[in-house]
């Protein structure tokens, strides 16, 4: 997978964007493909220098808020060893080799949960960790989703495929029932395109 290359040692490159310039970027930890941690050295507009900023690169990953023909939202019911704990999660995973984030997501969707979506878009690209970047996470909305296959997942904890109501969503989000970010901010986005998209068709 390709992922954003680290500043080049003793650049002096602008970071991108902004007047914060990275005057060296040292490896330190490397464990591919998962993580990747650098040590940078910054030099601020105002002059000052900061010595020990740390930055983490994780793979890419996609999330999915897949919408069934009759308005169901598509969810998987497993165990999470980040929050320890079971939890509801869209589905979601890595960007893999040389995919596009919209191919990663038509195939995660279909290896989680064996269902396949009619209309696809992009809501949005995210940095998880505004200072220490901790992946990108690319959100897509799935609609006229309907089951063509069995889940096919290779995920290490058993998954089970649930169907809930918008409001049984909106109230597993509410109620802790999810406890992963990425799905608690696809599932948000999600729900606001769909209440944009229902406010431009009847004129509210």
């Amino acid at each position: 997978m390709k992922r954003p290359a680290a500043p080049l040692v003793g650049s002096g490159d602008p970071a991108e964007g902004t007047e914060w310039v990275v005057e060296s970027s040292t490896s330190i930890l490397k464990r591919e493909p998962w993580l990747e941690v650098f040590e940078e050295h910054l030099r601020l507009p105002d002059g000052r220098m900061v010595d020990d900023f740390y930055t983490i690169r994780l793979r890419d990953f996609v999330v999915v808020a897949p919408i069934t023909e009759d308005g169901h939202v598509i969810m998987v019911r497993h165990y999470r060893h980040g929050p320890g704990r079971i939890t509801r999660s869209l589905p979601s995973g890595f960007v893999e080799g040389d995919e596009t984030p919209a191919q990663a997501a038509k195939r995660e969707l279909l290896e989680e949960t064996g269902f396949a979506a009619e209309a696809w878009s992009l809501l949005g690209t995210y940095v998880v960790d505004g200072n220490r970047r901790c992946g990108v996470e690319h959100v897509f909305l799935a609609t006229g989703a309907r089951q063509v296959a069995e889940p096919s997942s290779d995920d290490l904890a058993e998954a089970t495929v649930q169907l809930l109501t918008g409001e049984q969503a909106s109230e597993a989000l509410s109620n802790g029932e999810i406890s992963e970010l990425a799905t608690a901010a696809g599932l948000a986005i999600a729900f606001l395109k769909r209440n944009q998209t229902d406010k431009s068709t009847t004129g509210a």
